[in-house]
């Protein structure tokens, strides 16, 4: 039985990625449905004003920290999560699972062109057989069952939605029974950009400093620029009203 930690308000299970990819394979063995999600620190800050974006969240089954920030805020206030868990290299795993156990997945997100050298790369990296259709990012609300409907239909063991938040996150909620079929679905963020070479990833020495943030700033400033710096600082700001609060954390 996991362990699901509260912290400043935010349900995370303290998972390493190891542990992680265990349950989502048994899940697919069985053929259970999981809905899982990640948390970083600009995330939690969200959560505490979007109520739609916090609801979609603390109902997935699986929820991991995803920023390097929420981790050392859990040692901070007391309950210290294991490790930190990427969205994009836990895609990574997953898609290695996948060619290894003959799971298909779908993907949606992204550009198109994006979107289809992403499929190109996974399909010379490993085989066209793990691909069971995909789909850009750009659609309107009302064509979302349509959608849903169409990846459900797919025969896919995995879904993963690589478009901005809070809409993944709410997308992958408001649907989750119309993708019943699909025994996994998960949002991936811009992780399809940096599989298929349009962005870059940090060097592994910013990504252990927890510095990834300011290498995307690097890269898109006047994109990023509002969305970490202020994200963080007010991270910062929560992170101290939690830790002067006596009431930071709890876990079950």
């Amino acid at each position: 039985m996991k362990e699901r930690i509260h912290l400043m308000g935010t349900p995370i299970d303290n998972l390493t990625m190891s542990e992680t990819l265990d349950i989502i394979k048994f899940a697919i063995e069985r053929k259970e449905h999981i809905h899982h999600t990640v948390v970083n620190a600009g995330k939690i800050v969200s959560m505490h004003s979007d109520t739609q974006l916090r609801e979609s969240v603390i109902n997935a089954d699986i929820i991991n920290a995803d920023g390097q920030a929420v981790v050392w805020a859990s040692k901070l206030l007391g309950t210290p999560l294991k490790e930190r868990v990427a969205g994009i290299d836990l895609m990574s795993n997953l898609v290695e699972l996948a060619f290894k156990n003959q799971y298909k997945i779908f993907f949606l997100g992204a550009k198109q062109n994006v979107l289809e050298e992403l499929v190109s790369r996974y399909s010379i990296q490993y085989s066209p057989e793990i691909i069971a259709g995909y789909r850009n990012g750009y659609f309107k609300k009302e064509d979302e069952k349509e959608i849903a409907l169409q990846i459900d239909n797919s025969n896919a063991h995995m879904l993963f939605v690589a478009i901005t938040s809070p809409i993944k996150e709410i997308f992958l909620y408001e649907n989750r029974d119309t993708l019943k079929n699909v025994n996994f679905i998960m949002g991936v963020g811009g992780s399809f950009d940096v599989v298929a070479g349009y962005v870059k990833r940090a060097p592994l020495w910013m990504q252990r400093l927890g510095l990834e943030w300011l290498f995307r700033v690097y890269q898109e400033p006047r994109r990023m620029f509002k969305r970490y710096l202020v994200g963080n600082f007010k991270f910062i700001q929560l992170l101290i009203k939690y830790k002067l609060s006596g009431k930071s954390y709890t876990s079950s």
